[in-house]
């Protein structure tokens, strides 16, 4: 299986990250963030956020890079996270009140169109919150405008699904129960950035230059880190839509893609490491 997006999952219906995708993400919280926590911690390192700087953290999640952020640009520094889902943005106040940090605060809003009173700020950082916009071209102008010339901006965005094993296998089970349509090339999603030519169109029709793409490629925790296969497949099902495509074929389809799924994921178990597949990110930096 080969070919750009063909092995989206979101591909199967559209994402609603301001609704059903960012609860599910908040309900398996630690375990998304396990499972890609070595591309953000390659991301933050990259970054190298210095004491004083005001950075956005844009699609933030849960908030953990956000806080991460938040303390290496202490004392004098700050961090806003934008996130679409009031969810997730709710959550992450709480996380960051009870961490005790304070040089941080969340707003519930699209990236795409935001306007800040209190622009121009001097970072933006993305782990995986840039590839979902309806109309990237003009979400980038926009993000461009709320940053000062010379700003930086680091992201990590997926590589081809070919390259991320963990997609390509676990979707090479579920195919053998329910037709998953091809995704439309560059349309928005988890690979929409793939290709690295249209990643730079963007990025330059948005007005940034100097741009650096640094491939990433490691082993990922299915699941987080240190979990068994039955664990890892009930993660996937209950929080990918995959679960809910499967599902939607009856009981009996579902126990026997859980199935073979469980078969999959033992052939990558690691004993004290979990369920380790291959993936693929692109680290990217570009001055505004």
């Amino acid at each position: 299986m080969t070919g750009q997006n063909e092995s989206n999952p979101e591909a199967l219906k559209g994402e609603d990250w301001a609704g059903e995708m960012g609860a599910k993400w908040l309900a398996n919280l630690e375990r998304f963030e396990g499972m890609i926590a070595p591309i953000g911690e390659a991301l933050l390192k990259q970054a190298d956020f210095k004491p004083g700087e005001r950075v956005l953290d844009i699609g933030c999640g849960g908030g953990g890079t956000t806080i991460a952020i938040a303390q290496a640009v202490a004392p004098s520094g700050e961090v806003l996270g934008i996130d679409i889902s009031p969810d997730l943005t709710t959550a992450s106040t709480q996380r960051a009140r009870d961490a005790g940090v304070s040089n941080i605060r969340f707003i519930c809003a699209d990236a795409a169109t935001i306007q800040l009173s209190d622009a121009p700020f001097d970072r933006l950082f993305s782990r995986f919150g840039s590839m979902f916009f309806a109309e990237p071209h003009k979400a980038f102008a926009n993000l461009h405008s709320l940053l000062r010339p010379g700003a930086r901006i680091d992201l990590a965005v997926w590589g081809p699904p070919r390259d991320n094993l963990w997609m390509m296998e676990m979707m090479g089970v579920v195919r053998r129960y329910i037709e998953i349509p091809p995704a439309i090339p560059r349309a928005p999603g988890p690979f929409a950035f793939e290709d690295i030519d249209y990643l730079n169109e963007i990025l330059a029709s948005g007005g940034f230059s100097r741009v650096s793409i640094i491939p990433y490629q490691g082993l990922q925790p299915i699941g987080g880190v240190n979990v068994e296969p039955q664990d890892a497949v009930s993660f996937v099902l209950s929080s990918m839509a995959v679960g809910r495509a499967l599902d939607e074929q009856g009981a009996d389809v579902r126990a026997a893609a859980e199935a073979d799924l469980v078969k999959l994921f033992k052939s990558h178990y690691v004993a004290e490491q979990g369920v380790m597949m291959q993936g693929k990110a692109w680290l990217v930096s570009a001055t505004a």
